[in-house]
């Protein structure tokens, strides 16, 4: 009897909206969680098969047919569509299952000039999701949703509809088919969207939060991921148009016009060429297309060339003329520069890589110019350059000098230059004097001791040193840490905790509803698993989390944050660490736990810290020199500071 009243609930609830709207409306509004509310009411839909009444879930259009209605009533709109979101996130009802009217009706809260600000949020995010859930789905929303539509959400001041607005762009961008990618990007430039995400996004007074942040750089990845197709490309030697672009560099090096057929023997057409090509510093004198067939970073690496040749004529010119000027053991060659350049760059940059999944690392300086990776490639082989002649290279010093300019462009790209011209500054001051400086800083502060009495010291510190990192690992764990639970739509802001017991025999977990601000106590956990019951701990590809399939979860980022606690009857408990510390200390933690040696790159460098600082200490000359027990008293704060030196 009661299971029949249970089954008449949802029956209930949807004449309720259908016959006294205004009503469900007001009450929803007066709740401390409407969207709370309307997930109970569609979770009911969802979750009950009623015979008889239509509410399955093989039925979904009178499903959705109930998302509309309720998209009639004031702000129940953005309760509903907050409560969609979530329930699709709990993996209720299939992405495939949607059809065009639903996508339509959602396509239209983005397309209106004017909407609310939630109801936009959302409506941005659902597209999103349907873009990386289903590739039949992309197809249908790249129909209803133009780029054009778009930017002027990028135009506002709110960061966060600003930060959903790139996401669907990028989404767009991901799923796009391969043939597709080029005609998007395209429109993406005749719609000015760097410019427009340079002035409203980067230079606006707000500061740019970690989701924005990420956004970005997924842009700028997929930006360059544009260049792929062009690095993985060969040069065909018969290909006569690939060929005029080699000529063209040797035109406007030394001034010269192709020669008619006429002119001259063959052989003397033939050894002028060959001439010139050594000049412009190609590996292959007498046929230079061969330098191009190696992959990375095939026929990019000529594309570069000429770009620097059209767009830079001046110094591309007095490169070629001055190197030529030289002794050729002396000259630094411009064609084998290029080509290694063009693949470091590549290296660096990760041409080719899907985007990371926690990663906010996006330079602005790449949004000031709508060609920037080959202005990049201009200023860092003009380095190359300089670079040699500060080093008084040969051309068995090639390598070392490659590796100083990989150094000399890491150590300004960490430094995120606002600007190309910024870049220029930086690396105008990281010569190869200044690098060298830099070298000999960094080794006097790792310095190591190779004697025999001071090596039998640090063979006696170390197992001390361990027992120390050990107890601050467990103390960690001890503390907790929150962790952000991960699908195919990444900003769903569900977190669950974990902490390890004082007595480090249990450890506690628990979902939550936000981040939390500090430490969670044992008692919000309603989860235990007895550390004694844990069988292994094990990570990246062999986390059974990591073996689904999904949207970004295979990138190589996300695999290295990853862990998974293994305990009876198959049973596992997955991580994915916020950073690499947490991942190193969650891992070095729980191997210490187990009784197994703790083998992180944190705790090698935790060990190298401590120990240098420790033999330091143990070998100060402190003969008759007190050490007192307590830190030195603070001294008071003066009366006044008159005695500041005002610099101005």
């Amino acid at each position: 009897m009661l299971s029949s009243y249970v089954a008449l609930l949802p029956c209930a609830v949807w004449l309720l909206l259908a016959l006294f709207p205004q009503v469900v409306h007001e009450g929803l509004s007066h709740l401390s969680d409407p969207s709370g509310a309307a997930v109970v009411v569609l979770s009911y839909f969802c979750a009950l098969n009623i015979p008889g009444c239509g509410f399955t879930l093989s039925s979904p259009p009178r499903f959705y047919w109930l998302l509309l209605l309720c998209f009639s009533f004031g702000d129940l709109l953005s309760f509903t569509l907050t409560a969609f979101v979530e329930l699709m996130d709990h993996g209720i009802v299939s992405w495939d299952t949607f059809s065009v009217a639903f996508i339509k009706k959602i396509a239209g809260y983005v397309n209106k000039s004017a909407m609310d600000t939630a109801v936009l949020q959302r409506s941005l995010a659902i597209l999103e999701s349907m873009v990386l859930n289903s590739q039949d789905l992309y197809q249908k929303v790249a129909q209803e949703i133009t780029i054009g539509q778009l930017i002027p959400h990028l135009q506002g001041t709110d960061q966060d509809i600003q930060t959903y607005t790139i996401a669907v762009i990028n989404a767009l961008f991901l799923k796009a088919p391969e043939d597709k990618r080029q005609e998007m990007a395209h429109i993406l430039a005749q719609k000015q969207l760097r410019s427009i995400i340079l002035s409203n996004v980067i230079r606006s007074p707000k500061p740019i939060n970690d989701e924005m942040a990420h956004q970005l750089y997924v842009l700028q990845v997929l930006t360059f991921n544009l260049l792929e197709d062009r690095m993985m490309t060969k040069m065909d030697p018969q290909d006569q148009a690939q060929r005029d672009i080699i000529f063209e560099l040797r035109r406007i090096a030394f001034d010269v016009e192709c020669e008619p057929n006429n002119s001259g023997s063959i052989e003397k057409r033939k050894s002028m060429y060959t001439r010139d090509y050594k000049k412009l510093g190609f590996i292959n004198h007498v046929n230079p297309a061969m330098d191009f067939t190696q992959i990375p970073p095939g026929m990019l690496a000529l594309d570069n060339m000429l770009y620097f040749a059209r767009h830079h004529q001046d110094a591309y010119i007095r490169i070629v003329l001055e190197n030529s000027s030289r002794e050729d053991k002396h000259e630094c060659p411009f064609g084998r520069s290029s080509i290694e350049l063009t693949k470091m760059l590549c290296e660096t940059l990760k041409v080719g890589e899907l985007p990371s999944e926690n990663c906010h690392d996006f330079h602005p300086m790449f949004f000031t110019h709508d060609r920037s990776f080959e202005e990049f490639f201009c200023i860092c082989i003009q380095l190359l350059n300089k670079t040699w002649k500060e080093m008084r290279a040969t051309s068995e010093d090639f390598n070392k000098v490659m590796q100083v300019v990989r150094e000399q462009i890491m150590r300004a790209l960490t430094q995120k230059p606002n600007s190309l011209d910024q870049l220029k500054s930086r690396l105008q001051n990281l010569s190869y004097t200044e690098i060298l400086k830099i070298r000999q800083s960094e080794r006097m502060n790792q310095e190591d001791f190779q004697s025999r009495p001071i090596l039998e010291l640090r063979e006696k510190i170390q197992p001390e040193i361990m027992e120390l990192i050990k107890q601050q690992r467990l103390n960690r764990l001890c503390d907790g840490t929150c962790f952000r639970k991960i699908s195919s739509r990444r900003r769903q802001d569900k977190f669950w905790y974990c902490r390890l017991s004082p007595n480090h025999k249990v450890l506690h977990y628990g979902d939550l509803e936000e981040s939390p601000q500090g430490e969670v106590s044992h008692d919000l956990l309603q989860e235990k698993l007895p550390v004694a019951d844990i069988k292994a701990v094990v990570t990246g590809k062999d986390c059974p989390h990591m073996k689904e399939k999904g949207a970004l979860k295979q990138n190589k980022e996300v695999l290295e944050l990853a862990f998974s606690v293994l305990y009876e009857s198959d049973e596992y408990l997955n991580f994915i660490a916020p950073d690499k510390h947490e991942y190193c200390v969650w891992t070095d933690g729980l191997n210490a736990l187990l009784g197994k040696e703790m083998t992180s790159d944190f705790t090698k460098s935790d060990m190298d810290t401590l120990l240098s600082m420790e033999m330091k200490l143990r070998l100060l000359d402190l003969e008759n020199i007190q050490i007192p027990e307590a830190p030195p008293p603070i001294p008071k704060e003066p009366s006044n500071y008159d005695f500041v030196y005002d610099c101005n």
